[in-house]
């Protein structure tokens, strides 16, 4: 065991040294994937540990995207499918989310980095306690202004784009449906996007070994590039975190060019 923690501290030094040397992803989004089956591997009676687990591991990636000084990272934590599944385990699952954006908010790695939290999706559609989880949590960081943490929360990709073309809608001064048709472009839809004034993101990982997005960041994916790692979520090591940049680094970007 002590021969594979020094192999390991030494690959992941060598990794370090080599992703410093490249051109470091401006936006990060991270599809946190992977908690139940962790649970079921660990031998959890519970499938709530896992997700415990998960919140946890945040903790490290917050630390080593300001490591790497990434100034916007973008998790997704619960989709808008995710609210259909077993009543008993969905309202476990808020209560893990509602506890986490808590302690976010006076987090030590937050403070020190200077994250400003930012909720993106369907906040309406939430319980009262996780909606207020969230105001404390957007209130008491307003004011950081190092880096940006978006918490992916009652979102999908496809119901923000249909409420963005909406909004887009809404605010064209046409009489007909012709000239509404004739007049919206992807800057009206973009500009009513969660994520309207955000660069889109350079990276995409997912965790758990799904080689899907699942609707994450549909439109503003358009250009990303994705990393798809076997690690579940709650398992995933800086050495996994380290490959993902090292593999984006390795990939030129032509923007659809």
């Amino acid at each position: 065991m002590l021969i594979k923690r020094i192999l390991y501290y030494s690959y992941e030094k060598l990794l370090e040294k080599e992703v410093k040397k490249g051109k470091l992803p401006l936006h990060v989004g991270l599809i946190l994937d992977g908690n139940r089956r962790y649970a079921k591997e660990m031998g959890f009676d519970d499938i709530t540990m896992g997700h415990i687990e998960g919140a946890r591991k945040l903790d490290d990636v917050l630390k080593w995207c300001a490591e790497f000084d990434i100034k916007i990272v973008t998790i997704w934590v619960l989709s808008t499918e995710n609210i259909q599944r077993d009543r008993g385990e969905v309202e476990a699952l808020l209560k893990v989310i509602e506890e986490k954006i808590d302690e976010l908010s006076k987090n030590q790695i937050v403070k020190r980095n200077g994250f400003r939290i930012h909720a993106l999706g369907k906040i309406e559609m939430l319980p009262d306690r996780l909606k207020d989880a969230i105001k404390r949590a957007e209130e008491l960081t307003m004011r950081n202004n190092n880096h940006i943490l978006n918490i992916a929360v009652g979102y999908g990709g496809r119901e923000e784009i249909v409420e963005a073309v909406k909004e887009a809608i809404r605010c064209k001064n046409v009489e007909n449906i012709e000239e509404v048709a004739n007049n919206i472009t992807s800057d009206d839809i973009a500009a009513h996007l969660y994520t309207c004034g955000i660069p889109d993101p350079d990276l995409i990982i997912r965790t758990s070994g799904e080689v899907r997005l699942s609707g994450f960041l549909l439109w503003q994916s358009a250009y990303s590039e994705f990393y798809f790692c076997d690690a579940l979520w709650p398992a995933f090591r800086k050495i996994d975190f380290l490959r993902a940049i090292r593999s984006y680094q390795d990939r030129n970007r032509r923007f659809g060019k």
